[in-house]
């Protein structure tokens, strides 16, 4: 019998958590749960969460600090929860490094789709041995291990499977839509904004000078590709 994925819940309503972890136990995921992100950090240490839902605001440590910290040693996909309808939050959120972001108040069922489509592509399983080279890239898909020439570079799980789609076929063109369901999102407003912030993280670790990115390349009023080197 396969364990049930552990879900670590960050906010500091405890009616929403406590609403968010109705959901999630009834759709068969263990949960466990912390107020701010302090908590949040010892928690993940302990429990291993196979994804975590985190709001922003939060006393103590907000969700911004505590992506900078845990980012450092962990790449588990992360959903975030934002008050605020502005794109300004959502934006420096994914910058840096969540997953997928959630509006409040939402709808549960909207909640669990993110959260399965989220799980499928980071736990997606490759075959050992399968190895991408374009250029001076090795993306190793078992190892989950990328080379950029003679350094490794840590990415997120989106970025990893973004860059594994434009390496797959140097000099093809993806749109938005194309990595999207590459990635098994799910389609909400704004997620062409979010397609274009995983890319700009992308480069920000890939590339010598993203400014000017020699991997992947945009082409305006279509979408993205890596270059034919």
């Amino acid at each position: 019998m396969t364990a049930a994925k552990t879900i670590l819940v960050v906010d500091d309503e405890p009616r929403l958590v406590s609403l968010v972890e109705t959901y999630l136990a009834q759709s068969g995921f263990r949960v466990v749960t912390a107020a701010n992100g302090r908590e949040a950090l010892a928690v993940a240490e302990r429990q291993e969460p196979d994804l975590i839902i985190l709001d922003l605001m939060m006393p103590e440590m907000d969700g911004y600090e505590f992506m900078r910290l845990y980012r450092v040693d962990h790449d588990t996909p992360i959903i975030l929860l934002t008050a605020r309808v502005d794109s300004d939050e959502k934006v420096v959120g994914l910058e840096a490094g969540a997953d997928d972001y959630l509006t409040k108040p939402f709808r549960p069922r909207e909640l669990m789709a993110r959260v399965k489509a989220v799980l499928r592509r980071s736990g997606k399983k490759e075959p050992v041995g399968k190895v991408l080279h374009a250029a001076d890239i090795v993306l190793d898909r078992g190892a989950h291990a990328v080379q950029v020439g003679e350094r490794y570079v840590d990415l997120t799980p989106s970025e990893f499977d973004l860059l594994a789609a434009l390496m797959s076929m140097p000099g093809h063109v993806y749109s938005r839509l194309d990595l999207l369901d590459l990635l098994q999102g799910v389609r909400f407003e704004g997620y062409e904004r979010a397609i274009d912030l995983h890319i700009k993280n992308l480069r920000g670790k890939i590339e010598q000078t993203p400014s000017s990115p020699h991997y992947i390349e945009t082409v305006y009023g279509v979408g993205y590709r890596f270059s034919r080197q």
